[in-house]
């Protein structure tokens, strides 16, 4: 008997408009005063009537039209009702039979749906009180809907990624994982199969599993594959012992790396969901969608294709070139005041892409104009540094920078790409940032180090 892994994804995201969902209180919470960013709205006081962002309403269908979603003409908000501290009405205006997008494909995963909800407060649990922060109550949140097409934590890493890439292209959030602004709940589950059976993807529905392991607590994307891994594993011994794996939530202890039951997994009727009574259905014009689509920028991949075609980049250069927005900018932004100074073949398109993907030029503080003329005064350069010259730098950064590698195991992506940066500066770029960032991380895994 052999086990084939069933994953799912919800990912919610918070948007970064100016203001809340349903009030006027600033949306930006992070690192602000507990509960000094609050409302009679927001609070669930009796009384208060809220007022939809459209902003909010908007960035959600933009989202829905780069992920290839269907705009539904008519939408409603509901009431999802259920009973926590952070939660001050009793219910969260959320959507259920009528969210704004329905469908769409990233990475070859289905999206159920896109939809748009308030955020809950926020928990800190001391060791005798729980403290509630109410500042990122009613925070716009997108929530993003897999079908459980994923076979393993592979595929959900790079989809997570591309999900984060695209959206930051949109700039309707910073999609930081470390601030709470992107939140991963897997949903994992195992189909037995005998050994010979030839499983076709996507999945029909009467053949999956009739359970599902919802996980929760993941702060990054590291996490998400150590939980979704774990859980993977506890779920197959037990069926390899006869036991039968039950609908559960559990949360991801990151100190021991297991997951542990939270509660029984609710099902959509626990929720009680009703049409919002204090917010009519929203309705879209052809039109109006029409031109929401024309805010849509190039997205990372079809910028990725046009770099390799129209500057004869290859496919790994380009992909680290169109990794951010503002770095594939820069690159065409010295390109093109390359070719305005009438000498674009003394500094070619390569030459410049490689002074970007190795770091060898700050892009947030050189202008195109003072990188082309570092290029022109280094020409005939391009002196290297050997592996073993390498790895005596990183170990050295590494011993200089003890907080960055405890961020780093801690699950922090952001402490490595200090780590690579500190090392690039040490080499001088004499050495690919690739190639550092590999070593970096070979050395931070090697438990004889």
């Amino acid at each position: 008997m052999a086990y084939q892994p069933v994953i799912g994804l919800e990912v919610h995201v918070e948007l970064k408009t100016k203001s809340k969902l349903f009030c006027g209180c600033p949306a930006e919470h992070f690192g602000a005063k507990p509960n000094t960013q609050t409302c009679p709205v927001c609070l669930g006081l009796p009384g208060a009537l809220p007022v939809p962002n459209k902003k909010a309403v908007e960035w959600t269908i933009l989202l829905g039209l780069a992920l290839n979603s269907k705009i539904n003409k008519e939408s409603k908000f509901d009431r999802k009702n259920y009973f926590y501290p952070d939660l001050p009405k009793g219910y969260q205006i959320s959507q259920y039979d009528q969210p704004l997008c329905v469908g769409g494909k990233l990475e070859n995963i289905r999206l159920r749906r896109v939809h748009l909800e308030e955020d809950t407060g926020k928990l800190q649990h001391l060791d005798d009180m729980t403290l509630v922060d109410f500042n990122r109550s009613g925070v716009p949140l997108v929530e993003v809907v897999t079908e459980p097409d994923f076979r393993n934590v592979e595929e959900v890493d790079v989809f997570l990624k591309k999900l984060q890439q695209i959206i930051r292209y949109l700039g309707i959030s910073n999609a930081d994982m470390e601030k709470g602004s992107m939140r991963i709940e897997p949903s994992v589950s195992i189909l037995p199969i005998s050994n010979t059976t030839n499983i076709k993807y996507p999945i029909e529905e009467k053949k999956l599993p009739n359970y599902r392991v919802e996980l929760k607590n993941i702060n990054s994307f590291k996490f998400a594959k150590r939980a979704i891994e774990y859980e993977i594993e506890r779920q197959t011994e037990m069926l390899e012992r006869g036991e039968q794996p039950t609908q559960q939530t559990r949360g991801f202890v990151e100190s021991k790396g297991i997951t542990a039951v939270q509660r029984e997994k609710e099902e959509a009727h626990d929720y009680r969901y009703f049409p919002e009574p204090d917010i009519p259905p929203m309705r879209w014009t052809a039109s109006q969608i029409s031109e929401l689509r024309t805010q849509i920028p190039e997205l990372p991949g079809e910028k990725k294709d046009r770099f390799m075609k129209e500057y004869s980049l290859n496919d790994y250069d380009a992909g680290l070139l169109i990794e951010t927005r503002e770095r594939a900018d820069y690159f065409e932004k010295s390109l093109k005041r390359q070719k305005e100074k009438g000498k674009s073949d003394e500094v070619t398109s390569k030459t410049i892409a490689n002074w970007i993907i190795n770091k060898k030029v700050d892009i947030t503080s050189v202008t195109p104009e003072e990188l082309l003329k570092q290029i022109s005064q280094k020409a005939g350069g391009g002196a290297t540094i050997s592996d073993e010259e390498l790895e005596k730098v990183i170990k050295q950064v590494l011993a200089e920078s003890p907080k960055a590698v405890e961020d780093y195991k801690k699950g922090k992506e952001q402490a490595l790409m200090f780590l690579v940066g500190q090392s690039m500066r040490k080499t001088q770029g004499k050495y690919s940032a690739e190639g550092v960032k590999k070593r970096i991380v070979e050395l931070l895994n090697d438990k004889n180090l």
